[in-house]
């Protein structure tokens, strides 16, 4: 992977200020089971914030560019236990069936909404066009006295 600018790391960091951690390398270090996990979260989110318990400076920085070197991500920041990383997501483990059954809920969501909306406009102006062509009927034509109100 190409290394990170100064511009994009501070965008980065910038973004990460108000992530939570989402995994947490403890007194086993760097496990298979936590590198899956790391994958799996870079796939989802691409930026994420990885928690380090119970190790020194060095130690972090050597677990730092032990996960950046196997998962192919970029090292954005170091803060105190805190490890930012950043990698941009692979398109070969997006799933092929989701999005071609997410945009047929959203298009009946949307036509139907849009149907809604069109009837409401389209009843708001007929009441518009009556009351405009004969203001002295629009009242009888509504089932409305002019002596007392119906409620």
């Amino acid at each position: 992977m190409t290394e990170l600018t100064p511009a994009q790391r501070r965008d980065l960091r910038a973004r990460a200020h108000h992530l939570n951690p989402v995994v947490t390398i403890a007194g086993n270090g760097l496990t298979p089971a936590v590198l899956a996990e790391i994958e799996r979260a870079l796939q989802a989110h691409e930026l994420i914030k990885v928690k380090v318990q119970g190790t020194e400076r060095e130690q972090r920085d050597a677990l730092m560019q032990a996960l950046c070197a196997s998962l192919e991500a970029q090292a954005v920041q170091h803060i105190g236990s805190i490890l930012v990383v950043w990698r941009e997501r692979r398109e070969q483990d997006k799933p092929a069936a989701a999005p071609e059954k997410k945009p047929a809920r959203a298009a009946t969501a949307k036509s139907a909404a849009a149907f809604a909306a069109a009837a409401r406009r389209a009843a708001l102006a007929k009441a518009s066009a009556e009351t405009r062509r004969s203001p002295a009927r629009a009242p009888a034509a509504r089932g409305r006295t002019t002596g007392a109100r119906g409620r």
